[in-house]
């Protein structure tokens, strides 16, 4: 960062909170349910941070949410999944700092045209190694899709937003006995209310790399319509897609949640899908263009950021 743009970002803000005396709060980036999430300053490290401030009024469990996700963030220390800072108190309110990404939601990459099988390949390889260590440490993430994947500058994948997630010994369902999750993205086992661990995750990522083939979602409409339309049809896999990566997809996306690979195997075939077509060294995958993008403030549906409520 030059002296300049330096300078621009650690001046002094008029009216900007401070949070412990260390953390300044900048633009907001958006909210969620729970928590509202800004850009932010650590003013002692002089560093850039994303702070997600909790609202004490928003649940009734909004202490027990922030302590679950600390926890699990601490847990997980992987070049896929944002890094968690800190986290405490200010003012009765909990927030946590955690790493700022500065880039585009998978979402919006979507928005612009479907990727090759060779970049989609080379992105889920990334989001799958992410997803093992999650794995093998316990943890499910229980909301993979798009707008929780974000795209740096290098459109290396980062899967964000644990705020639903779960070691794999908790309940599958929120104190109002609703599932928890995106309708478009939930795994069969989830819809029937079944016990819900980590194929629930194989299975959304396949929907989601099916998704960024397409350039569609598979299973769209209302949320009530589009969790009840995988239990009576199988996802359609484009005929274009190369014959081995249509069958990956459909292992990861079975019905059956014993019948689909593990996290760790999904990497390794991804990996060898995206190698079928290697690229010139240090450029993106094919159909990745680079660019540095801060995420716009999402709509109510979509409400992930680059440290998501």
């Amino acid at each position: 960062m030059r002296l300049r743009e330096t300078a621009r970002a650690t001046a002094p803000r008029l009216h900007a909170e401070v949070l412990s005396g260390r953390y300044r709060l900048d633009e907001p980036l958006g909210s969620g349910g729970a928590a509202d999430v800004y850009r932010g300053l650590d003013l002692r490290m002089r560093r850039p941070v994303a702070v997600k401030v909790f609202r004490p009024d928003a649940c009734v469990d909004a202490e027990e949410s922030w302590r679950g996700e600390a926890t699990i963030l601490a847990r997980l220390h992987h070049p896929g999944l944002v890094t968690a800072f800190d986290a405490g108190h200010h003012d009765g309110r909990a927030f946590l700092v955690m790493q700022l990404i500065e880039g585009t939601t998978l979402k919006d990459h979507i928005a612009e045209g479907p990727l090759t099988p060779e970049a989609t390949a080379a992105l889920g390889a990334g989001l799958a190694q992410a997803l093992a260590h999650a794995h093998e440490a316990g943890i499910v993430h229980r909301d993979v899709k798009p707008s929780n994947i974000l795209l740096d500058a290098a459109r290396r994948p980062y899967l964000v937003d644990f705020g639903i997630s779960r070691p794999l010994d908790a309940t599958t369902r929120t104190a109002t006995d609703t599932l928890v999750g995106t309708a478009a993205y939930l795994a069969p086992e989830q819809v029937l209310g079944h016990p819900v661990g980590r194929p629930a995750d194989i299975y959304a990522l396949g929907l989601v790399l099916l998704e960024c083939l397409t350039g569609r979602l598979e299973y769209g409409g209302g949320p009530v319509e589009a969790a009840i339309a995988r239990l009576h049809r199988r996802p359609d896999l484009p005929a274009e897609a190369p014959e081995p990566f249509r069958a990956l997809l459909a292992r990861m996306t079975d019905r059956d949640d014993h019948a689909r690979p593990t996290a760790s195997d999904c990497a390794l075939a991804l990996t060898a899908l995206a190698d079928t077509a290697p690229t010139v060294a240090g450029s993106p995958a094919p159909g990745i263009r680079p660019s540095v993008v801060v995420p716009e403030p999402p709509g109510p549906a979509d409400r992930t950021h680059a440290a998501p409520p």
